[in-house]
């Protein structure tokens, strides 16, 4: 019998530079001193979107991001090592 091939030492599906990324942008807004509403609707998407966002449960695209650097006031360089 044929035993699933289950890996046993699973690494975290984040990788560190994911991690820093939704760290920095949780970051961001608070030191701008947005709630995650008022980011959304500034994004025109839910304040729920946002909050995958920043608990890395949704990946960001570049676009979304240059979006947020604006409203941030950052460069994108803030948001990645």
């Amino acid at each position: 019998m044929k035993k699933n091939n289950v890996k046993t030492n699973q690494k975290s599906i984040y990788s560190q530079e994911q991690l820093y990324l939704v760290a920095q942008l949780k970051k961001a807004r608070q030191d701008a001193g947005f709630n995650q509403g008022i980011v959304a609707d500034r994004l025109g998407r839910t304040q729920s979107y946002l909050s995958k966002l920043e608990s890395g449960q949704r990946r960001i695209d570049v676009i979304q991001l240059k979006k947020l650097a604006r409203i941030y006031k950052k460069e994108l360089e803030y948001f990645v090592k």
